[in-house]
């Protein structure tokens, strides 16, 4: 890769970019914080702990916000170029897949809050670890983006597609468990909205690496990095 361009304002921009980046990880911390309480809640079935979700989610929109702000301020003050430009995009678009987390959270925990007013049934045996492997894509992406770890970006590409498997497999299973069991109905519909939105924050961590990927290397790779 070539040597970095100089820009007027390069020697200024470093320290703004290393806040910018402690911010980014304590947004960071807020939603994988609320995906890990949403899927205690889930296993648990707890509605304190899923209600403790849905209260914080204007914390996380608040502060991506604020983020996505300062990514504005920046370029716009100091009009960078090559690899400071990057990495502000990258965390301009990471903090928005970081706030999706958040939502997909929310989503999980006011299910929750449905199945707790239900009879207790068991969760499918195959969501738990599911929610263990998104959640270890989610902080394997932060840890890419933090090392700057293009190999480390590509493994959580790779392990989208198992997570895609599992959605497919368990919604199956749910849905034929639906089959002829009224009183099954709306505890394996919620079962299946849990398994869609943890597949949709594997998504999100994919992204995730995959401006990664562009922030070290200049070359977009978004919806094939797995190569």
């Amino acid at each position: 890769m070539a040597p970095e361009k100089e820009y007027p304002g390069k020697a200024r921009i470093s320290q703004e970019l290393y806040a910018l980046q402690n911010k980014l990880m304590e947004l960071a911390q807020l939603a994988a914080e609320a995906l890990e309480k949403s899927v205690r809640a889930v296993l648990w079935r707890d509605g304190e702990l899923a209600r403790q979700v849905i209260a914080g989610d204007a914390a996380v929109n608040s502060l991506e916000e604020a983020i996505d702000w300062e990514c504005v301020r920046l370029i716009a003050l100091f009009q960078p170029v090559a690899g400071d430009l990057r990495k502000l995009m990258a965390v301009a678009r990471i903090i928005t897949e970081l706030e999706r987390i958040g939502d997909s959270a929310t989503n999980i925990a006011e299910e929750v809050l449905t199945l707790s007013q239900l009879p207790v049934r068991a969760v499918h045996p195959q969501l738990e670890f599911m929610a263990q492997s998104v959640q270890e894509m989610v902080t394997q992406s932060l840890e890419a983006f933090s090392r700057s770890n293009v190999h480390l970006a590509r493994q959580v590409c790779l392990a989208d597609a198992d997570i895609d498997a599992l959605d497919q497999a368990i919604i199956q299973d749910l849905l034929k468990e639906m089959t002829g069991v009224p009183r099954a109905v709306i505890p394996s519909q919620s079962q299946i909205n849990i398994v869609r939105n943890l597949e949709r924050v594997g998504d999100h961590a994919t992204n995730i690496a995959e401006q990664v990927i562009y922030m070290v290397e200049g070359k977009s790779v978004r919806h094939r990095c797995q190569g």
